[in-house]
């Protein structure tokens, strides 16, 4: 049951791959199964967001006291990234998503694609790829990160 709650993780909109795919291999499971367990917790929910995020921004976030400040200052703080958007469409999308630092990944890519009114297959796609290339650098860098402490332990 342990590869549920790295799906449930990675499908959190905060910590998403840069939480799952180390659990997972924290868990014991194997880099490719880490990284295959992460991205489907990760995609799971970009459907639904792209679908129902206006709704849930219009009935729920922006009206409530307790999500309003929030959630307008990280929609601020996407809209930024608009620039990036302008420059290269869809791929600048996938950049966007595909970078794993703060504030990047497929939930805010989501926001990002709704806000801007973007196509909803194309931006699937492009979030998915960027969930697949941010999940390959996740991988790599806890990788790395084993590596390297294992070699200082030696």
């Amino acid at each position: 049951m342990k590869w549920i709650e790295v799906i449930v993780v990675s499908a959190l909109p905060v910590s998403e791959l840069r939480g799952g795919i180390p659990l997972a291999i924290y868990y014991g499971f194997d880099p490719l199964h880490a990284y295959l367990i992460g991205v489907a917790g990760n995609l799971i929910p970009v459907p639904f967001l792209l679908l129902f995020l206006n709704l849930i921004e219009e009935k729920i976030l922006k009206k409530w006291s307790i999500t309003s400040p929030l959630y307008l200052k990280i929609e601020k703080k996407v809209l930024n990234r608009k620039k990036l958007i302008d420059k290269y469409g869809y791929f600048g999308l996938l950049l966007f998503v595909a970078i794993p630092f703060p504030a990047t990944g497929a939930w805010t890519g989501c926001l990002l694609a709704t806000s801007l009114k973007m196509d909803f297959k194309k931006s699937i796609l492009f979030i998915s790829l960027g969930v697949f290339v941010a999940g390959m650098i996740v991988v790599s860098a806890v990788n790395g990160i084993l590596s390297f402490l294992s070699f200082l332990i030696r």
